[in-house]
């Protein structure tokens, strides 16, 4: 099947898909309420007022107020914002790493494969989110400290799906072509085999941002994460585990702000994966 045939059928069954649509959706509207946020935000999310402490939704404060009267709207406008910050770019330094090191070593293979795979195994070997407690704990506790260290910690399974790719794509037909034809090794590897390998990537990406977010409200849920008084979903779900008893809306509105992000990433994310796969196809 000609390449504008395959894009045509995964174009078809990724619109097909109802879940898939549901999580695009999803992320479509959390992207747009992103780059809106100066614009649709009623207040200023820094703004206080001790006569409004405590509110419950009203018309006047959609979403009710916080301990020290901020309008919990427009500081959960702004945590979109921050929350799709930390996740496109954590996850962006991490497909970046993990495809430069995944393409190295399946393309390479030999005593290089050997190295990086085992570089990979020892970064698997520690737990993830407490690597990441551990490194951020010796940092000062800021947003970009947060995105690098996720970005950091977080690009192996990348590594291992473009090395799988590679180990594949590099013995076809064409690349040996290129390779008759004088290509070096930088042009075969980024011009010739790459593209062909990004399909797994994208998947990984998509998913990769579910997983940031979470680890970002995680992170400043347990206050080493985004610093007030700029809003995180994690740390507005703080204020509510504190006052849960008389202010129910400080936990459920971030809850389900997190719950939503991520169901509408892993949707998205599976819909690409089963449209990428050629099992499926037919």
């Amino acid at each position: 099947m000609s390449n504008g045939g395959s894009q045509w059928l995964f174009w078809h069954r990724l619109l097909r898909n109802p879940l898939a649509m549901a999580g695009a959706t999803v992320v479509l509207v959390l992207i747009l309420v992103s780059l809106a946020d100066p614009w649709i935000r009623p207040y200023d999310y820094r703004e206080q007022n001790i006569r409004e402490i405590l509110l419950s939704p009203s018309p006047n404060h959609l979403m009710g107020t916080d301990s020290l009267g901020r309008d919990v709207f427009s500081r959960m406008i702004r945590g979109t914002h921050i929350s799709l910050l930390v996740g496109f770019v954590a996850v962006g330094i991490a497909t970046v790493i993990g495809t430069l090191l995944g393409s190295i070593s399946g393309y390479y293979g030999g005593w290089t494969d050997r190295v990086i795979m085992r570089f990979v195994d020892v970064m698997l070997s520690f737990p993830s989110f407490f690597l990441i407690l551990a490194v951020i704990a010796l940092l000062e506790p800021s947003i970009w400290n947060i995105m690098v260290v996720i970005g950091l910690t977080s690009w192996m399974t990348v590594a291992r799906l473009v090395r799988a790719e590679f180990l594949s794509l590099r013995e076809r037909d064409y690349v040996t072509a290129v390779k008759a034809l004088g290509a070096g090794d930088m042009r075969i590897i980024f011009w010739d085999i790459l593209p062909n390998a990004m399909a797994p990537v994208m998947v990984s990406f998509v998913l990769g941002v579910a997983a940031a977010v979470l680890l970002e409200s995680a992170l400043s849920f347990l206050g080493i994460g985004v610093q007030p008084p700029e809003p995180s979903w994690g740390n507005i779900l703080t204020e509510g585990k504190d006052n849960i008893t008389f202010a129910w809306w400080l936990s459920m509105f971030p809850g389900m702000a997190i719950l939503v992000s991520v169901l509408g990433y892993n949707l998205l994310g599976e819909g690409l994966r089963d449209a990428m796969d050629p099992r499926l196809r037919g």
